[in-house]
């Protein structure tokens, strides 16, 4: 069987629960269950009022765990994750079934739109992700974002979803979680969905993306935008950013990606001595939180070794020849591998650290 749960988290956010949670109650999935993290809101009362089970979280946590805290309470072949601010289209879960029989597939990517608000009236036709990658230069990016809703059109392969929305087979979950974290706990919040991607990716997972599994997503905050960002959320997501390459990061994709990783690198500590110095602490940060990501690093790559090693079905699931990095979903028969924002590379490299 496979039997999907969707886990929704709530960090007191009952005006967003409001529309999101009828909406993924409304799909006839076999359970939804709510993150309370320790909210002093209204969130009890719309679970109870649209029939989700509630996780309770005593004391507040930081995203990732939290998320770990929801994984290890639900059950499910199959688990949504979703964040409040996500409301689900008619016949969301049911655009995802016809991929749950594939062995091979980790994820299931759904096509995000962007919404100013919650409710219909605020809804755009702009793309708001399809799904992440993370490019030559090792940055993470949300597919297609800020295109129009009619690009990337077809299924196929990418590299990850975004964490806003996504689907994960429980399977592989368990596959890439270090002891009881499948996200990274050092990490708290920012690039731990495109970190559980690569670790997937490493592990022999696949991810599909499905364009007919449409959702709504009110951004609060974009990866890429310095002016919806905040100092320690800059200064958290460039630190995070180093600490997902030394984690996941194989030798022989150093080697290849060796020249746009310099560079990138070079400009990144340029922009921080001229132009961000608040940035210089993430060194720092990045620094003092070296020691985990190394004892995960050892993990990571023992375990990738270990599993093409086996001679049962999982050691069968191999990465695809292609590089992961740049790997993105097909947008239109004409061109099925090209990037929103390729056009756009040359101008983001001197704002390379602005993520």
């Amino acid at each position: 069987m496979n039997r999907i749960t969707i886990l929704v988290l709530s960090v007191n956010e009952a005006p967003l629960l409001r529309w999101s949670l009828p909406a993924a109650c409304a799909q006839g999935a076999d359970e939804v269950v709510v993150i309370d993290n320790a909210c002093t809101d209204a969130t009890p009362e719309l679970c109870e009022q649209f029939g989700a089970r509630r996780l309770r979280l005593s004391r507040r946590r930081g995203y990732a765990a939290a998320m770990n805290a929801g994984l290890a309470a639900c059950g499910g072949d199959w688990v949504l994750l979703c964040n409040a601010d996500c409301v689900l289209d008619d016949g969301f879960v049911e655009a995802l079934r016809p991929h749950l029989f594939s062995p091979t597939l980790g994820s299931v990517v759904p096509r995000l739109l962007h919404s100013d608000g919650m409710d219909p009236a605020h809804r755009t036709h702009e793309l708001d992700a399809a799904g992440v990658t993370v490019d030559h230069r090792r940055r993470p990016t949300l597919i297609g974002s800020g295109s129009s809703a009619d690009r990337f059109s077809r299924t196929g392969p990418v590299f990850g979803g975004d964490g806003a929305c996504v689907l994960y087979r429980r399977a592989c979950l368990e596959d890439c979680a270090f002891g009881l974290e499948v996200f990274d706990e050092d990490m708290d919040l920012w690039a731990t969905d495109v970190d559980l991607a690569w670790r997937a990716r490493l592990f022999g997972w696949e991810s599909r993306y499905e364009p007919r599994a449409v959702a709504w997503h009110r951004r609060f905050s974009h990866p890429t935008r310095t002016e919806t960002s905040d100092r320690a959320h800059r200064r958290l997501r460039f630190r995070n950013r180093l600490l997902m390459v030394a984690k996941n990061q194989t030798r022989g994709e150093l080697v290849r990606g060796l020249p746009w990783m310099l560079a990138h690198e070079t400009i990144a500590l340029m922009t921080a001595l001229t132009r961000e110095p608040l940035l210089l602490r993430a060194y720092l940060d990045a620094f003092r939180a070296w020691p985990g990501a190394r004892r995960r690093r050892r993990w990571v790559q023992a375990h990738r070794r270990a599993l093409r090693a086996r001679p049962d079905a999982l050691a069968s699931r191999k990465p695809p020849r292609r590089t992961p990095f740049g790997l993105v979903p097909p947008s239109s028969p004409a061109a099925p591998w090209v990037a929103d924002d390729d056009a756009t590379d040359a101008a983001d490299a001197s704002r390379a650290v602005r993520h």
